[in-house]
């Protein structure tokens, strides 16, 4: 039976995707069967940056209304195995996913895979509460400014009170809060919450902190997951969220200013 992992965030842009995809491809990684499950109808992103949108032929929505099945939609990832892609539809309402398709469509995963990645739209719309509602964990998304950390808090609300868990007397959805673009000397600078503003904010258990970096962009231009890329400061920060997840003990980096040495001091590096 597989786990439900929701990737959410009140507010878009906050790199959602881009860590469902990390998520994803670390959890396959480590050896775990895993499946992305795109649900941001409409728009389809998730494809990009696993850089397989010339193979979609059929969609999540297909496999819904019974036009395609599994087997015939799935996407399988060409450098990682164990990883598979399961799109979003373009062309279509959001409204076309209805709780008994996805609830039919996770449960058939649920018999093959051992994690379930939920890659929700933002906000609090009807795609958003459907990738939330059969979450058995959520990584909540932030960026360290007040509104992004504001908006996380609005969908801590929904996590505890929407789901399937909370409607059934369950134990919670388990929360973990995962801070995106992260510049510790804009935060010494006053620019930015800290690391410690937003957990006392949200106070929910911070699962990773990934860095500001160039290297989150090519990544996503190249149609490759950031994780892939272990020599980034991006790539490495995803290693260990991953790790994390799996329930390693895995000490935080990337949260100081990097002190530079004598010979980066001297010659301006």
């Amino acid at each position: 039976m597989a786990k439900i992992i929701v990737v959410t965030s009140g507010k878009g842009g906050v790199g959602k995707t881009t860590s469902s995809a990390a998520i994803g491809t670390g959890l396959a990684l480590a050896g775990k069967k895993t499946v992305i499950v795109d649900f941001d109808i409409g728009l389809r992103n998730l494809d990009l940056i696993m850089g397989c949108e010339r193979r979609v032929v059929y969609d999540f929505v297909n496999v819904i209304n019974g036009e395609a099945n599994l087997k015939q939609t799935l996407i399988k990832d060409k450098r990682v195995d164990n990883l598979f892609i399961l799109p979003a539809s373009q062309t279509r309402d959001k409204d076309a996913l209805t709780k008994e398709g996805v609830e039919r469509v996770l449960n058939e995963l649920s018999a093959e895979f051992d994690f379930i990645i939920c890659d929700s739209p933002a906000g609090i719309e009807s795609g958003a509460m459907m990738a939330l509602y059969f979450a058995d964990e959520a990584v909540v998304v932030t960026n360290p400014e007040v509104s992004s950390v504001r908006d996380s808090d609005r969908i801590l609300g929904m996590l505890s009170s929407k789901s399937r868990r909370a409607e059934q007397g369950l134990e919670g959805i388990k929360e973990h809060l995962l801070l995106t673009r992260y510049n510790p000397e804009r935060v010494i600078k006053g620019e930015m919450l800290s690391v410690e503003d937003v957990k006392e904010i949200l106070a929910i258990e911070l699962v990773g902190v990934i860095p500001e970096s160039q290297a989150v962009l090519n990544a996503s231009n190249s149609g490759q997951p950031v994780i892939l890329d272990e020599e980034s400061d991006a790539g490495q920060a995803y290693l260990d969220t991953v790790k994390r997840l799996l329930g390693e003990a895995v000490p935080f980096r990337f949260l100081t200013v990097e002190k530079k040495g004598f010979i980066k001091r001297l010659f301006g590096g």
